[in-house]
């Protein structure tokens, strides 16, 4: 049987992630993993693979980073995928509007991976395997995006919202006034797919309610 005390911690500094974690009477832990090489991952067969291994990765990270020794450590990785390409968070303001023109009128995919790693054996499964300590999975949400103007687009760089959001727009931000509708999760576009999480903690034969200060509907 799982520990019913075990930490859950958080590998992730997104301030998005955290808060969601809040809204939902989690008790957590953050420990921000150190800096991420994707390199070796751009080639995954998918972008849900992609999203998946890079969570895992920053767990991993953030258990070497900061010694982590016990507790069940949850790493992210939310990306945005347009006609197969896989696109992250822009580099700049010069790539954050060829994003955005890119986005604008389309149907893309937003997916986040989630990894939970049990830092006291770092061992893996899968979630729905029978073996090992690590639990590996996705969610993703169609976003029908509306026409965006020249100007538009200016706009919104110009205001700093679309740096450090994979996809360079915040839909819980200014950036949901171009989109028309989602399919699925609205947490999972935000970065954290609540539902998905509650899945994942129970197959790892633990109770959502443990984690929790308060019990929200």
């Amino acid at each position: 049987m799982p520990d019913t005390a075990v930490e859950l911690i958080l590998a992730s500094s997104s301030p998005r992630r955290r808060e969601l974690l809040h809204q939902a009477g989690y008790r957590f832990k953050v420990r921000p993993p150190g800096p991420i090489e994707d390199t070796s991952i751009r080639r995954a067969p998918s972008a849900a693979a992609y999203v998946e291994s890079l969570a895992y990765l920053k767990a991993m990270s953030a258990i070497e980073t900061h010694g982590i020794r016990k507790g069940l450590v949850l790493g992210a990785d939310t990306a945005v995928e347009l006609e197969g390409r896989i696109i992250g968070k822009p580099r700049d303001e010069d790539e954050a509007r060829q994003i955005l023109s890119a986005l604008a009128g389309s149907v893309h995919r937003v997916l986040t991976g989630l990894a939970l790693v049990d830092a006291g054996t770092g061992r893996s499964r899968r979630a729905g395997t029978r073996r090992g300590e690590r639990w590996l999975a996705h969610d993703a949400t169609a976003v029908h995006m509306g026409p965006m103007s020249a100007a538009d687009i200016h706009a919104y760089v110009a205001s700093g919202e679309a740096m450090g959001k994979a996809g360079a727009y915040a839909l819980q931000e200014t950036g949901d006034r171009f989109v028309e509708r989602i399919e699925g999760s609205f947490t999972n576009v935000v970065g954290l797919p609540m539902e998905l999480l509650e899945r994942m903690l129970k197959a790892a034969g633990y109770d959502p309610k443990d984690f929790r200060d308060v019990d929200v509907d």
